[in-house]
């Protein structure tokens, strides 16, 4: 055999496995339209020219799987090797058609400086990747708690160490207004606080199908895709808004698997888990679930106190403990309902001249949210009994009897007799399944108390401010 036909056979070979590889990261659909008509011309060590049926296939290529295609031909044919597309065009019977049509070069760039950044202006000189994050939404800005804990954990892990962690992709999903973009933003800042030469960049889902229409309509796809593949940390917000739009998801899918190929991390967030989302290709979803998916919920009472807190201190606000536990009982949906309530209350007030006391406070905001009459029942009074007396529920409702326990069970008994129209035997079963003697014994022993001992008083008084008010 040949030396020629050695070296054919030898490239179609490689070619083979090129596809085997493309095959893996394609739906059967794209890989039979796509690429099973590209054949392998020759291969002069340096220069692949492949054989494509129209100058339409070279465009789609180019457009939607050049970021693929590129490291596959590097990795399999020679980090040097470039690749021409031969394109058929009609000749006289027994003339070979063929011929060069459009380049593309499969050379890794490292002078990035050459890269379009969508996010600068044209004619405005072009700067080091600007992270796009908000100085507001860092850590040191944000509360803590069991609504958000997972995902926070997960956020700081990832700061020590991006790209490095089993939270690859970060999926942080949940309702609006819980702080998905907050924690988002937040890791943002922690990795540049500790490196300030790591790449980061925030975007929303529709400013990245802005950008990529953009570039698209102007012939600058390359530029688009290099430019998002040179970044080390990718924050993609509300990923949900990708729905639908199948040339932008593909155009992400090819950025996602290089990114994360090269030990990049990635960070989504969206209004739902990866499983709920709809008209997002199923191979997309597949790669939201390598990571980790953390849910926010919405921020209970206790919570809603240290961020009304935390809030009313940045604000410059003087606002009572009475306000402060008003707002967080009536204040339902979202962290950003609660910054709303805020500026309304802080605008208010100063126009107003007044202090923010709690008359003033329901004034503004019976226009803001349903104020909430509440039904006093067993259960409401458990709970705010085990809160003010910081005592858990489970232990609480136990067998446990050390005089600690024995008197905040004896207070719940006391208060639940005197303000709903539960049956003792009711209250009782409530309360651990005690018997109707034992609440009974309750309800005069904490009258006798509430006399005798200043501490018992104060803690039956708080609890029925908040009840009553």
């Amino acid at each position: 055999m040949a030396s020629g036909e050695i070296l054919e056979e030898r490239y179609h070979a490689i070619w083979q496995h090129c596809l085997s590889l493309i095959k893996r990261q394609t739906s059967d659909d794209e890989f039979v339209k796509w690429f099973k008509p590209m054949v392998p011309l020759s291969f002069d060590g340096e220069n692949l020219r492949v054989r494509v049926p129209d100058q339409g296939h070279v465009r789609y290529i180019e457009q939607n799987y050049i970021s693929m295609l590129r490291p596959i031909i590097r990795e399999e044919f020679g980090v040097k090797t470039r690749l021409h597309y031969a394109i058929p065009t009609a000749h006289p019977k027994g003339q070979q058609g063929g011929g060069n049509s459009s380049n593309a070069s499969l050379y890794s760039q490292t002078d990035t400086s050459t890269i379009k950044n969508p996010f600068i202006i044209p004619g405005i000189k072009r700067e080091t990747v600007d992270p796009q994050l908000n100085p507001e939404l860092t850590f040191e800005n944000h509360i803590e708690g069991d609504c958000n804990r997972l995902a926070r954990s997960a956020g700081i892990s990832i700061s020590v160490a991006p790209g490095k962690t089993s939270f690859n992709p970060l999926f942080i999903y949940g309702g609006s207004g819980l702080g998905k973009t907050h924690i988002a933003q937040a890791i943002g800042w922690a990795i540049k606080e500790r490196d300030q030469e790591c790449k980061v960049l925030y975007v929303s889902a529709n400013r990245f199908q802005s950008q990529f229409q953009t570039a698209a309509w102007r012939g600058e796809l390359n530029d688009f895709i290099q430019f998002y593949q040179m970044i080390d940390v990718l924050i993609i917000d509300d990923i949900q808004e990708l729905a639908g739009k199948p040339g932008t998801q593909n155009i992400f899918f090819n950025i996602f698997s290089h990114l994360r190929m090269l030990g990049k991390q990635l960070i989504l967030t969206s209004d739902r888990p990866p499983v709920e989302l709809t008209d997002i290709e199923e191979r997309l979803i597949t790669r939201f679930k390598w990571g980790l998916s953390a849910q926010l919920t919405v921020p209970d009472t206790t919570t809603k106190i240290e961020i009304i807190r935390h809030k009313c201190g940045r604000m410059g606000l003087e606002v009572g403990e009475e306000v402060i536990h008003f707002l967080a009982q009536n204040i339902k949906a979202n962290v950003r309902e609660i910054e709303g309530a805020l500026t309304s209350l802080e605008a208010h007030s100063r126009l107003l001249g007044k202090q923010i006391t709690l008359e003033l406070t329901k004034n503004v905001m019976r226009d803001i949210v349903k104020i909430e009459t509440r039904e006093i029942t067993v259960d409401s009074i458990i709970e705010l009994t085990c809160s003010t007396l910081k005592i858990d529920k489970s232990v609480l409702l136990s067998a446990q009897r050390t005089r600690e326990v024995a008197q905040a069970r004896q207070i719940a008994m006391y208060l639940c007799k005197r303000h709903t129209k539960t049956p003792l035997s009711g209250i009782g079963l409530a309360l651990g399944g005690k018997n109707h003697a034992t609440v009974l014994h309750a309800c005069k022993t904490i009258p006798n108390l509430i006399e005798t001992d200043k501490i018992i008083r104060q803690q039956v008084e708080e609890i029925e401010r908040v009840l009553l008010r």
